[in-house]
């Protein structure tokens, strides 16, 4: 009864650091949209960079593909969240297509095409392993990769802040986003005995301390008239 009882407290727990992650998600989510205003009322990209958000829905894709139950079947949280990042993603996608250059345009559209054809590949390719756990293993490595990657693009603007000494181009509620999505998803993990997760939410919520630390070390010595960045660093 005791166990019971425990096991019953460890799901709640589990439960409820999933839903927290689903909710500090959709900060990141929308936080390009002030960008994608900027680009709307412009009427072009400008110098904005479009593969932030082709990478970021590629990696919504296959941890959204990790969390379905043909995959793992005790990770819902995980493909709610990634579910819902992939429509957004998608989204700005389709904006910055519509707005883009010519150029731009037609790269953009090739990207688009080849991460949809590499996600195809992962999906019928990782169906083909009848060895449930192996399959599991093999897409939770991919998953587990891709988010370590998407954790390490904060690296530039980490450094950024240091040498200009200046959290100009690090907003401050992207990065307390990027924080509480991270340390939930990395208690979602190990509730879940799930190094896929836990593993780089672990180092997402390292580097979301980073962020915050820089941010409070040298937001007295930024410009007061911020302006929106040139490039748009996380998705």
């Amino acid at each position: 009864m005791v166990l019971s009882s425990q096991y019953s407290a460890f799901l709640i727990a589990k439960d409820a650091a999933g839903v927290a992650g689903n909710i500090f998600a959709f900060g990141l989510f929308v936080s390009p949209m002030p960008t994608f205003k900027r680009i709307i009322r412009n009427g072009s990209t400008e110098e904005f960079s479009g593969l932030p958000y082709i990478y970021a829905l590629l990696n919504c894709m296959i941890s959204m593909w990790y969390g379905s139950p043909l995959i793992s079947t005790d990770n819902m949280l995980i493909l709610t969240v990634n579910s819902a990042g992939a429509v957004f993603q998608f989204v700005y996608i389709t904006l910055f297509i519509i707005y883009a250059e010519k150029p731009k345009k037609v790269r953009m559209l090739g990207l688009l095409v080849a991460v949809f054809g590499l996600f195809a590949i992962i999906v019928v390719g990782s169906l083909q392993i009848s060895d449930l756990f192996l399959r599991r293993t093999i897409v939770g490595l991919l998953s587990c990769f891709s988010l370590i990657s998407m954790f390490a693009s904060p690296l530039f603007i980490i450094n950024l802040v240091i040498r200009t000494k200046s959290v100009e181009y690090m907003p401050f509620y992207l990065s307390l986003s990027t924080f509480l999505m991270s340390t939930c998803f990395l208690l979602y993990g190990i509730f879940n005995y799930d190094p896929y997760v836990y593993v780089p939410n672990g180092i997402g919520t390292i580097l979301g301390i980073v962020q915050l630390a820089l941010y409070f070390h040298y937001h007295r010595s930024s410009k007061e008239d911020s302006r929106e960045p040139l490039i748009v660093s996380y998705a």
